[in-house]
């Protein structure tokens, strides 16, 4: 067995432990939902038997998750460095496990306006969370207080707009493939006031 093998082995076994302990079962519970023996799940928890295909497959099921899943390799990549638009002032991350999601964090300075033709609306999903400060939420004609460690998730067809209240806020975005796009592609004024952070 290679260093790379047995590295893998030693991390579906651990993976297989944490499912089953994050869903609360003991070694008696996974054993008769995998229909194995308790003895023969401990032994392969703890190293002492060998991995078959065939159990893997079992308890890929039993542990409610896919053989590809439970045996995927560890990656080098944990670590994501933000791409910076100087232009809007975003920092901006984006999400590996999801192509077209991404994350931007902006300090808000400016309140949300008070003219309704400055709403934006556009297919997607945001979800947004303060980390500091006070935030107004412009969601179609109703107007939210989000306070630190607060947090919204709306669809962006419902025209929108976020503004600090009260002075300066930093706030995190979460942006689905259509919501980014959808920011991308403005360019004018009321686009501005409905980016997250964008300041004016």
């Amino acid at each position: 067995m290679t260093q790379e093998d047995g590295e893998l082995d030693s991390l579906v076994r651990k993976r297989i432990r944490a499912l089953r302990v994050a869903q609360g079962w003991s070694l008696e519970d996974l054993a008769t939902r995998a229909r194995v023996s308790q003895s023969t799940l401990s032994r392969i928890e703890n190293g002492r038997q060998r991995l078959a295909l065939d159990q893997l497959v079992t308890l890929a099921r039993a542990l409610d998750t896919s053989l590809d899943q439970l045996v995927e390799t560890a990656t080098d990549d944990v670590v994501i460095n933000p791409t910076i638009d100087v232009a809007h002032g975003w920092k901006r991350w984006p999400i590996r496990a999801e192509p077209g999601m991404s994350v931007v964090r902006q300090r808000l300075t400016d309140p949300a306006p008070d003219n309704p033709s400055r709403l934006r609306a556009h297919p997607g999903r945001e979800w947004l969370v303060v980390i500091s400060g006070t935030v107004t939420l412009l969601l179609g004609n109703r107007r939210f207080r989000l306070e630190t460690d607060q947090a919204a998730e709306f669809p962006t067809m419902l025209p929108h707009a976020v503004g600090a209240e009260g002075g300066p806020s930093e706030v995190i975005g979460i942006f689905d493939r259509d919501a980014r796009r959808g920011h991308q592609r403005g360019d004018g004024a009321g686009d501005q006031a409905a980016r997250p952070g964008t300041r004016r």
